[in-house]
């Protein structure tokens, strides 16, 4: 997803609208049917697949009811390290939190 660095916001939220809405007709699922399993108003659904613009609350709920919470769990993990084998992270040395005070 480096790819977003280069767009403005709103390009970005169209993208993601464009990538739910794939999504959800990957699953064979309508608007108001995806609207009634997220909890997310048919209006909202809509304009945001329109539009990209949606409040993040309603954004995950769609999210959540396609399936998709992995995807938001990468997006929010603590260590942006990648790591190839168990001993490259254990070999990595952690970043100090605090300076000692001498």
């Amino acid at each position: 997803m480096d790819v977003y660095t280069l767009l403005p916001a709103p390009e970005v939220a169209a993208d993601l609208a464009r990538r739910l809405k794939s999504r959800r007709l990957a699953r064979n699922l309508t608007q108001p049917g995806l609207a009634a399993r997220s909890g997310v108003p048919l209006g909202t659904l809509k304009k945001f697949e329109r539009t990209g613009s949606i409040s993040l609350v309603s954004f995950v709920r769609l999210v959540v009811a396609l399936g998709e919470q992995a995807g938001l769990e990468r997006l929010m993990e603590t260590d942006d390290r990648d790591y190839l084998t168990l001993d490259q992270m254990l070999a990595t040395p952690k970043p100090r939190k605090r300076g000692r005070i001498t």
